[in-house]
């Protein structure tokens, strides 16, 4: 099989020359999905069956899964947001298109607050094996609805799990993504050629991750959180004395936004806030910076990227 890049930067990768000298970048990505897993009480044929429980409910509406993620946006949402103000951070907030639909209060406050909206594809599905055809339109319909409700369009993407096999491509030709996360392989970002072009990756990360709260994870209890994540901090920010390197800490609005848990975050913010050399940084502006350290062009939006195609509607 080919294709595959085991090695990497190898034992010197590049000094990441972060701004004002830091040591470790720090992205906090808010996951936005409430509303776009599946569900049959908003017309879908199934329901998702992965949430603080697994249960399969078919052939009907599933409130116990609606409530459970109704909660992110009703709850979850303001003590995420009220914690990262008062600690001045500047997250990606990873949408899927029809979860900022259905809530569109939502995409006005996260701009207000000045925090990047990325696309988490259209419902909370992965890609792998899509059809090419329908993928292109899903990527078009993120793009249209996401830009109508928030004002701004996405140029970040990151797929829920496995994208298809030509998702990158897809993105590259649609001109108008800087970059993209369905990378898990590095501490880096790295920069690959599609399609003729030079495309900017930003890896992300499961294991400094909420999502292991949830059944199976290990994750119990708010420091449970915090120690993983803070452990992460110390032994990359210790590590970037020579060579500076990045992580992610992904959240989830029903899931860190619960009061037993939100305590992990704000351990984390805390310790990062007692640290010097660290940026916290929005995906884009870690992008931008990556192309800028590989000496390519400052990234231009491709033609083509702003004719959205008309009239077509999310499967």
């Amino acid at each position: 099989m080919g294709g595959r890049d085991f090695l990497g930067y190898g034992k010197t990768p590049p000094h990441a020359e972060w701004p004002d000298g830091a040591r470790l970048a720090v992205s906090f990505v808010v996951n936005v999905e409430e509303g776009a897993e599946y569900s049959i009480s908003l017309g879908d044929d199934r329901n998702e069956d992965v949430y603080e429980i697994v249960e399969r409910v078919d052939g009907a509406p599933d409130p116990c899964k609606d409530t459970h993620f109704e909660y992110g946006t009703r709850a979850g949402y303001w003590r995420v947001m009220d914690l990262l103000d008062r600690y001045g951070v500047k997250a990606y907030a990873n949408c899927c298109a029809r979860a900022l639909t259905l809530s569109p209060w939502m995409a006005e406050d996260l701009v207000a607050r000045g925090h990047e909206i990325g696309c988490h594809s259209y419902l909370w599905e992965r890609h792998a094996g899509m059809d090419e055809a329908r993928e292109r339109e899903v990527i078009a319909n993120c793009v249209r609805d996401i830009r109508a409700v928030a004002g701004v369009r996405p140029v970040g993407w990151h797929t829920r799990s496995a994208p298809s096999a030509n998702t990158r491509r897809l993105l590259v030709e649609e001109g108008g993504f800087l970059y993209d996360s369905d990378a898990y392989n590095d501490d880096l970002p790295f920069v690959m050629e599609v399609g003729g072009r030079s495309h900017v990756v930003v890896p992300y990360g499961f294991d400094t991750n909420d999502m292991r709260f949830q059944r199976g994870g290990g994750f119990v209890f708010a420091e449970d959180f915090a120690k993983y994540c803070i452990d992460a901090i110390d032994w990359l920010w210790a590590e970037g004395a020579e060579r500076p390197k990045m992580m992610t800490i992904g959240l989830h609005l029903r899931i860190i936004g619960r009061p037993g848990r939100i305590a992990g975050l704000e351990a984390v913010l805390k310790h990062l806030s007692g640290l010097d050399g660290i940026w916290c940084a929005r995906r884009d502006d870690i992008a931008h910076h990556w192309r800028r350290l590989a000496g390519l062009p400052e990234w231009q939006m491709g033609k083509g990227a702003e004719v959205l195609l008309p009239g077509i509607q999310s499967e």
